[in-house]
């Protein structure tokens, strides 16, 4: 059942944070909690729909509604689907089509990958978290293609410590708008949480870390590319955000420019997690996997012409 808060901002109160006078007034609200709440319409200051920002002043009425906690156990489910292409005792490597969601967030509490692999696969290792049983890494929603998972906890901390050392390689085949001046390059730029809009990433955040992508092209048309891409780190939404970032992004990638007005169209982005290379952590060989574009990606590219 949810639970409703009516607040008056009491006198000397002046110049606070919203997000901070709720964390500090109301003592189930972590700081996070009450940002997610005012970013949800969940909080009014009267009869407003105020930012996190927002600095409140004393007298101020103040309402908030939390929502009934939601159910964190997860229950398999087999009609998930994606495609186990090799599984042992160890690992499994999946092959997800676009549209699939990895693991469990806010908004997607049911249907995700995981939900389908707690059917399909036993004894998931659970190092990852309970929310995240077996997943080594992860590919955005509308991203397709390869995803490693471990079985058990001693191999999911070996897969973790190979991505550390930049051990497993990753290479992803992206369609771009527009046709770079090179035939390949290195994209270093830094990557942190962008300062506004909190759904995106930015090379201009103030905070960000250390993030490199090399890229070569496979194939022009006209007006667009197909690259080869390969992150040599492992920041959330990297590849996008670095091909955006040098004026080429990714083609259907609404968040970071790629749904232009002209140019090539697609029903989501066309980026694919093409190869995979690993150590095996039991046997210690090298393996390596490859998926093929799937259907949605080779029917854009057949609409495009080739370059002159």
């Amino acid at each position: 059942m949810s639970r409703k808060y009516l607040l008056t901002v009491p006198e000397g109160i002046t110049g606070k944070r919203l997000d901070v006078y709720l964390a500090e007034t109301i003592s189930e609200l972590t700081r996070s909690q009450a940002k997610r709440l005012i970013l949800e319409g969940k909080v009014r200051v009267g009869d407003r729909c105020v930012r996190p920002k927002y600095l409140v002043t004393p007298g101020e009425h103040i309402s908030v509604c939390i929502p009934p906690p939601v159910s964190l156990e997860l229950c398999p489910e087999r009609d998930v689907p994606f495609e186990i292409i090799y599984e042992d005792r160890d690992i499994a490597v999946i092959d997800k089509p676009a549209g699939l969601v990895v693991h469990p967030a806010a908004g997607h509490y049911q249907g995700t990958l995981v939900h389908g692999l707690l059917a399909r696969l036993k004894d998931l290792s659970g190092i990852g978290g309970q929310l995240r049983p077996g997943i080594v890494h992860r590919l955005d929603k509308d991203t397709s293609g390869l995803l490693l998972v471990a079985k058990n906890d001693f191999v999911h901390q070996e897969l973790t410590e190979q991505f550390k050392a930049r051990e497993i390689n990753k290479v992803y085949l992206a369609l771009v708008h527009g046709v770079p001046s090179a035939s390949s390059g290195q994209i270093c730029f830094p990557i942190g949480r962008h300062p506004v809009h909190r759904k995106k990433m930015s090379i201009r955040a103030p905070r960000s870390r250390e993030a490199k992508t090399l890229w070569w092209v496979k194939r022009v048309f006209r007006g667009a590319t197909l690259l080869e891409v390969r992150p040599l780190t492992g920041r959330t939404h990297q590849i996008r955000v670095h091909l955006a970032a040098i004026g080429h992004p990714i083609v259907g990638d609404r968040l970071y420019g790629g749904a232009k007005p002209h140019g090539p169209k697609a029903p989501r982005q066309m980026l694919h997690a093409h190869k995979l290379s690993f150590t095996h952590p039991g046997t210690r060989k090298r393996m390596v996997f490859e998926s093929p574009l799937p259907a949605d990606f080779q029917a854009v590219l057949k609409e495009l012409c080739p370059a002159e």
